[in-house]
């Protein structure tokens, strides 16, 4: 999916995703050099939501937005398909509340890049 012409792919993930270690230090770094390299793909846009920033909206569940016409929503003990476009739109425009406090590029490389350095 990340090398088919056309596919674009925003990700956005909260600066304490890359703190919170699940694993130990080696799978740790090896999941965010990853994330690194995914950054670098011209497909890709990863954005970190940094602690300091300020939180217009705050998400209560991880959620997905495919086209802006479906949304994947994960609960504790389901996954949610959501089709309605009113609902629909609440999650694109809580993704776009939260893309607007991201950080992206090279502030966005450096809080993963210190992330991986407090690993060792």
């Amino acid at each position: 999916m990340l090398f088919v012409n056309g596919n674009r792919f925003s990700v956005l993930v909260e600066e304490s995703v890359l703190r919170c270690r699940i694993g130990d230090s080696e799978t740790m770094a090896g999941q965010l050099g990853y994330l690194l390299t995914l950054m670098s793909l011209p497909s890709v846009s990863l954005g970190v939501i940094p602690f300091s920033a300020a939180r217009p909206t705050w998400p209560l569940e991880t959620f997905n937005v495919f086209d802006d016409a479906r949304v994947h929503v994960e609960l504790l003990s389901a996954a949610v398909k959501i089709t309605a476009p009113g609902e629909v739109e609440q999650y694109v425009r809580a993704m776009k509340t939260m893309a607007d406090s991201a950080v992206y590029g090279s502030s966005a490389r450096g809080l993963i890049t210190d992330a991986i350095a407090h690993l060792r």
